[in-house]
């Protein structure tokens, strides 16, 4: 069992026997002597997708829940439902749509390096990539001569997601897209 200490973002942690996953961990050093140090963690729970918001001491321990990590490739989408396929046993498993909470607006068909975590066979929640490569659909026509510290557009993917790119990319460009925070990295 780690200290709390030792938890990174993603792992996934048992409180009151209902998997947790980490998302943000805040960590507060009080000035005064002896005090020990304070974190702020925010979970999200992994069956009914509630944020819970606790505070712990460096040296409390916690429990990690028996969560099955797997390396999945997206297949397809259909009915709301979206299909990732175990790139080890080749075996499938269908997310609602409703659960991936945004995340369908970085999937493209054979997207690889998304894991999954399982819960009893069953997929809980999904982690993407740290950046995934989309083309331009639609954006304003580019402007000869922009600067690529210049101002920026709205643009919009081939997955209806959209960001802010340089002013000198046009429609038909590929470009890197990061996924924690829906920002334009670079072209691909």
């Amino acid at each position: 069992m780690p200290k709390v200490s030792e938890l990174k973002r993603g792992m996934v942690i048992d409180i009151s026997g209902t998997p947790h996953v980490v998302k943000n961990i805040d960590c507060k050093s009080p000035s005064s002597r002896g005090a020990s140090t304070i974190y702020k963690i925010r979970f999200n729970n992994l069956k009914t997708k509630r944020k819970l918001d606790e505070s712990y001491k460096a040296d409390d321990v916690v429990t990690v829940s028996d969560c099955e990590r797997v390396q999945v490739q997206f297949s397809y989408s259909a009915d709301n439902e979206y299909v990732f396929m175990n790139t080890e046993d080749y075996n499938q498993y269908s997310v609602n749509a409703d659960d991936l909470d945004g995340m369908e607006l970085y999937l493209t068909e054979g997207l690889e390096g998304i894991t999954a975590l399982l819960l009893d066979d069953v997929v809980i929640s999904i982690e993407l990539p740290q950046s995934v490569i989309l083309e331009i659909v639609e954006t304003a026509p580019g402007i000869k001569g922009a600067s690529a510290s210049a101002r920026t557009k709205p643009a919009t993917l081939t997955t209806g997601l959209e960001v802010q790119v340089p002013e000198y990319l046009e429609i038909g460009e590929i470009v890197k897209v990061n996924t924690s925070n829906k920002q334009f990295m670079s072209r691909a």
